[in-house]
Order: structure tokens, then sequence, then C-alpha cells
């Protein structure tokens, strides 16, 4: 078996997207599309109306956030992705290929060697030891111990349970247990990595810990990651894209420092009011141009820290401006003590367009 860190080579498209729970969702399909509410669906014909008009593009090499309250339907369409649930409309769009056309063979493929789900409740075999459940993916497809224990070993080591190998999950706090989890998925060798709430079990920092895990792995990765979660903090922390969703619907979609300093809605606006905008908002996009004949300052800050490092940097050099440099150290512009503290207090904007 070969294994390989390439970027994936398709996101997924999500397209027009469907989802009516009921005896015979296919008779409410068109009323829903031309405007009936969710409400109105239960009350006069008791359907539900789980996913409505979902149209996505989820990145490759990214982590896609998808996070909403409870029922707005973010497990829902996760679980579209992979076919364990079908739509009654839209496509999934993979490599070209709609998930919700294959067959069952083809589904089947597409599970086993194209995603991998690590799950909130850690779905763990208890009569698997550590190292046999990190294989547990490779037993399904046919993969020999010969070449699976190694590949196994290796991701057991990467997520920091060296030594555990032999132990079983009644032996595993939960943060260890979901660091198994994640080791396992990672060991499937899939472009699609699916985490339904995949922290939300884990004590607080644990929960912290995990994420720094997470975005260790992917900076080397660069795996296509869905991320399910109800919780900002833990969204703004790991997302590259966040999608809000509510009762079923798209309010926004954006990168964090989009949704926090212009959210499309009432909505989005009351659930980034408490965000602490100093760990959310870098500082290239306070960055302003130099004025002629304005000398630089004398500190340079990279552009994608986040404000709060930046104040913390220019308080210990005493520095009332700084230089912004992106990755390469090539100027961006300047940034002030001023700008910092206006963006860390002045409330959001609900976005006009």
């Amino acid at each position: 078996m070969t294994e390989t860190t390439d970027i994936a080579r398709s996101g997924i498209q999500i397209r027009n997207l469907y989802k009516i729970f009921g005896p015979h969702p296919e008779r409410y399909i068109d009323a829903v599309k031309k405007g009936m509410t969710k409400e109105e669906l239960n009350d006069r014909h008791n359907h539900v109306l789980g996913l409505q008009n979902i149209s996505l593009d989820l990145e490759p090499g990214q982590i896609s956030v998808i996070m909403g309250l409870s029922g707005s339907g973010k497990s829902t369409l996760i679980r579209h992705i992979n076919g364990l649930i079908a739509p009654t409309a839209g496509e999934i769009l993979y490599e070209g290929q709609d998930v919700v056309s294959m067959s069952a063979e083809q589904l089947r493929e597409f599970r086993r060697t194209k995603t991998a789900m690590v799950f909130q409740k850690f779905a763990l075999l208890p009569h698997r030891t550590v190292l046999e459940n990190t294989c547990y993916g490779l037993d399904i497809r046919g993969v020999p111990r010969t070449e699976s224990e190694p590949i196994a070993r290796k991701w057991i080591d990467r997520v920091g349970l060296s030594g555990f190998e032999d132990n079983y999950p009644a032996q595993l706090s939960g943060g260890m247990q979901q660091r198994v989890g994640l080791a396992r998925a990672l060991a499937n060798d899939a472009d699609i990595l699916l985490m339904d709430e995949a922290f939300s079990a884990l004590d607080p920092l644990i929960r912290m810990d995990m994420q720094k895990v997470l975005l260790d792995l992917q900076d080397e990765l660069h795996k296509t990651i869905i991320f399910i979660t109800h919780d900002l903090d833990e969204a703004l922390r790991l997302g590259d894209s966040i999608a809000i969703l509510r009762d079923g619907a798209l309010e926004q979609v954006g990168s964090g420092q989009d949704i926090v300093l212009r959210p499309a809605n009432d909505y989005i606006a009351e659930f980034v009011r408490e965000v602490n905008r100093g760990r959310v908002i870098h500082a290239d996009r306070l960055a302003r141009p130099m004025a002629e004949g304005e000398t630089p300052p004398e500190l340079r800050v990279e552009g994608r820290k986040v404000l709060e490092l930046v104040a913390r940097e220019m308080t210990a050099a005493g520095a009332q401006s700084a230089q912004v440099v992106d990755r390469k150290g090539t100027p961006i512009g300047v940034i002030d003590t001023a700008a910092i503290m206006a963006a860390m207090v002045t409330p959001a904007t609900v976005s006009s367009s």
C-alpha cells in the first residue's frame, strides 16, 4: 500500500441540496422550492425540512467548518457527503462524480478509499486494542497486517499515543480515545476527513489540545476536512472557511474574519457579538499603505498574526506602530495601536451586500 500526503485533487461541490424527512418527501419538494416554510411543511403535512437549497464549495486541502445550533442541519449535511443520508433533491460532486447517483458498489468503494469519519462518541471497538482499532479501516479494505500495522503505528505515534498500542479503549481517557479515532481516520489515507462534533465530548483543555493536534497535522497533510461544530470559538480557530446554518438553510459562508467583521444579517451579528475579535482578526486585514516619505517602523510583524499577538509584541517593544509583512518578508503596510484598539472594540456591522 502506498501512502501519500499530497493535497487532495478535488474538493466537494454541493449543489441545490434539499432534504425532507417523512414517508413521502417527493410529494412536497416542489412546494418547498416554491417557498413553503419548515413550519408549514410540518404543520400541514407532518414532514420535516432538514436542508433547504444548500449550495456550497468545500475547497480541497482546507478545513471547512459547518456550524450551527442544535437542529440547524449540520450533522444531516455531513452525512450526505458520504452517502449515509440520501437527499430529496440536489447533487454532491467529488472529482466530477455525483455521490447521490453512485451505485451501492461505487458508494462502498468511495467510503472505503476516499472518505474517513471521526465521530463525537469515538466509535472504537471495545474488544480491539489501540493498534487493532487504528488498523480497522485498512482491515476492511483487505490490506494485510504486515502492511497495515506499520502505517497504524506511525499515526499512533503522530497523535501522541506511542506506548499505548496494546491498551483497550476502556483503559484510555476520552481525549486518548479521540486520538485513536483520529489515528484510525488518518491511517486510511483518505482525501476527505469528515469530523462530526469530533471534540464536543471532551473537556475544554483536552478539546483545545485536540484542536492543536489537528491543526499541526493539517499543516503537513493538507487534507480536505469537513468539521461540524456548534461552538463558534472552535469554528474560528479551525476553519479556513465557515458555513453557518439555521433551520436547514445557509445564513453565511466566509472566513472567520469576514463573518466577524461583516455579518450577513442580524442573526449572525448576534452570533458573533461576544467573540474576542483580537483572536480572530489578522494584522494584514488592518494594514494601511505607507504614506509618501513615511519612515518604516523598526518592528516587523507577520500579516497572518492575530491582533492580540501583534499588540503583545508592540507592547513588549514599546512601539506604537509596526510594519506588516507577508510570509516572505515583503512589506504589506503599517499597523498602529489605535487601529488595533478600534478593530477590537468596534461592533460588527451587518453587511449590506
